[in-house]
């Protein structure tokens, strides 16, 4: 085989269609585009996203505002301030809390948070702790367990 032999397969190469050429065309008079309206007309068409005047799609939508956190962890938050009313060397848990009626609903594993001051050394068991809250915790001798 030569490179002067080289040809497509048969049937792979289709001719261009001709539109606009006569009836035995077969794409003869409006050339496939239709009888009348703005899409069978020459020149440019409408703009990309143009609805014919409704309201287009991209305007009917809500500006994005960043997206949002998929699986976002829920926690139940609570400030050291808050822990100040138990007693001292009490063992705190989420049920603790709850029992205590610190904290009406659970969302969620506890969060400690470090707002306010604590005076009461407290074994705290939870989830998460911010770091100003552990530094507290443990400056008014208590401990922290990650649970």
């Amino acid at each position: 085989m030569r490179l002067n032999d080289a040809r497509p397969q048969a049937g792979s190469k289709k001719r261009r269609r001709r539109v606009g050429r006569g009836i035995a065309a077969g794409q003869g008079a409006s050339a496939g585009r239709g009888m009348r309206g703005q899409n069978s007309r020459s020149g440019a068409g409408t703009r990309p996203g143009f609805e014919g005047g409704q309201q287009p799609l991209y305007r009917r939508l809500p500006k994005l505002k960043g997206f949002p956190i998929v699986n976002r962890k829920e926690y139940t938050t609570i400030n050291v301030s808050k822990l100040n009313s138990l007693t001292a060397n009490t063992e705190v848990t989420l049920i603790s809390l709850k029992e205590a009626g610190i904290i009406t609903a659970v969302a969620g594993p506890l969060k400690v948070l470090g707002d306010g001051e604590l005076n009461v050394p407290l074994q705290v068991q939870a989830a998460a702790f911010t770091a100003t809250a552990r530094s507290k915790i443990e400056a008014a001798g208590g401990s922290c367990e990650v649970v």
